[in-house]
């Protein structure tokens, strides 16, 4: 077990989101799969993990989350919690896991955090899944909920579009919002809703809201680290600011290293393993 340095700031833990929210401190959240990823962003002093489903996009390359397995957040999640130390690793529950009954649900969740090192578990839906958050709470099962655009439903909304646009259906998001609090959720995702809505959510709330694609005023934002960097394919949504081109330098490093192997310039002499200099090639066998 990785214990942090004196000098590092405290682990995170659920009660620190809601005193973060009280300070009026935002906090940030980053998706990771493996161990290489959650240290970067741990060490970089991101407070909040996310093992998304969204593994199925940027790392199977899945057309969506549907396909996503709970022994592949499973896997994921276990290598995350041996690159992090400080950051709150929350798991999502893939699409299946959570919509048979409750005792399956919690058995699912008891999975990630049993076997996988999860803090925190991350369900999708609103007043639908009022009764299984309070399941998994009375469980001693964090919870963090999430409504607004929730891609395991992509089939049924018609695609990802902005959710909430009209009078019904933003007074919909708000009371379920308001429900899940009720029920015991730490706090909820929402993404691609009006910022206009998610303002109100988070200003009626006690807990968290966690926006990706719900404006600036959202407690904590949260982002897919592949559109981050750079290393995800296809169009990326609107509300995304790319930070650097790792693709482009992946691909110069792989091209130049190719080069110098084709041209005989890799490896040199002082990157290759020689014989010790008490031994001649006179003294190998025929």
């Amino acid at each position: 077990m990785a214990y942090l340095k004196p000098d590092q700031p405290e682990k995170v833990y659920v009660p620190a989101l809601a005193k973060a929210k009280r300070r009026g401190e935002k906090l940030v959240c980053l998706t990771a799969y493996n161990y290489p990823t959650a240290r970067i962003v741990d060490e970089a002093g991101v407070e909040i993990i996310l093992v998304g489903d969204s593994i199925g996009n940027v790392i199977h390359g899945y057309g969506n989350t549907i396909p996503v397995t709970l022994d592949e957040i499973l896997s994921a999640t276990k290598a995350v919690k041996r690159g992090a130390n400080r950051a709150l690793i929350v798991a999502d529950m893939p699409y299946g896991s959570f919509h048979i009954n409750a005792d399956e649900t919690v058995r699912n969740a008891l999975t990630l955090m049993k076997d996988g090192g999860a803090e925190a578990v991350k369900i999708e839906g609103g007043r639908n899944r009022v009764d299984l958050v309070k399941r998994l709470v009375d469980e001693e099962i964090p919870v963090m909920a999430h409504i607004g655009l929730t891609p395991q439903s992509v089939h049924k909304l018609g695609g990802y579009r902005v959710q909430g646009k009209t009078a019904v259906d933003a007074t919909r998001l708000i009371e379920d919002a308001k429900m899940l609090e009720e029920a015991g959720a730490f706090a909820i995702v929402l993404e691609v809703v009006p910022r206009e809505i998610a303002s109100i959510i988070t200003k009626e709330l006690s807990i968290s809201t966690v926006g990706i694609g719900a404006g600036s005023e959202c407690d904590i934002q949260v982002l897919v680290l592949h559109d981050l960097v750079g290393i995800s394919f296809g169009r990326l949504p609107r509300f995304v600011r790319q930070y650097a081109d790792i693709r482009t330098i992946m691909t110069e490093a792989v091209t130049n290293w190719m080069t110098d192997v084709k041209e005989g310039r890799y490896p040199s002499d002082d990157e290759s393993y020689g014989l010790p200099k008490d031994v001649s090639l006179e003294e190998l066998p025929d």
